[in-house]
């Protein structure tokens, strides 16, 4: 394989996959070259780049990182300046049960009509277990005033939780996590690293994510 200019980021905006993937790099301040993906139209250097065909991707020069959770530990690997990394073992239990049985069950609420055998409202209420756990141990994040990576993995799910019925959710007494999301939602990097980007295409220059956040 050729050696990169920089390492390729293939993107999905509003992909929560891809949105913990952008924050590890914006802490890391590492910089890749960011391509915008169309889910409904992937272009065939990405098809050819992630063996999922799954935002968020990033190419390397030997090897691709098809996993979000790969991706945020290449680029805390090569500079953890606010030491996302420092926290407990508990941290990565938790993104598993993220990524496991909260996410199956946001899915099945989210999105009720690709999955008609399952009931919505007792998915999210099943959903809603995780999220009292994190209300019991936000304080104000999951391990005290530093914020790790374990926060950053897991707040775009809640984030994409909370969208589905932002009625229902600010309506329940999860003091916490709603200041956690809240304080989540209007930061400056949230904000940078949710800038839009117009889909890439082949001949297009390189968009840098440093130039962008």
């Amino acid at each position: 394989m050729s050696q990169l200019k920089q390492p390729i980021l293939y993107n999905f905006r509003r992909c929560p996959y891809a949105i913990r993937a952008r924050l590890a790099l914006l802490h890391a301040k590492v910089n890749v070259e960011i391509r915008e993906v169309v889910l409904r139209n992937k272009p065939k250097e990405f098809l050819a780049t992630s063996p999922s065909g799954t935002v968020p991707s990033l190419k390397l020069t030997n090897t691709v990182l098809d996993e979000s959770l790969d991706i945020m530990k290449w680029a805390l690997s090569q500079n953890d300046p606010t030491d996302l990394m420092d926290m407990p073992d508990y941290g990565f239990d938790l993104i598993y049960e993220c990524d496991g049985n909260f996410k199956k069950t946001l899915d099945r609420t989210k999105y009720p009509n690709k999955f008609p055998d399952t009931d919505p409202i007792e998915s999210r209420d099943t959903a809603a277990l995780f999220l009292y756990k994190l209300e019991k141990i936000l304080s104000p994040n999951l391990f005290g005033t530093h914020i790790s990576m374990a926060d950053l993995a897991i707040l775009p799910f809640v984030r994409q939780f909370a969208h589905i019925d932002q009625d229902w959710f600010y309506d329940q007494d999860w003091i916490n996590l709603i200041k956690w999301l809240d304080n989540f939602n209007q930061s400056s990097v949230f904000i940078r690293i949710m800038t839009k980007l117009a889909p890439w295409q082949r001949g297009d220059a390189p968009v840098m994510f440093s130039d962008l956040y």
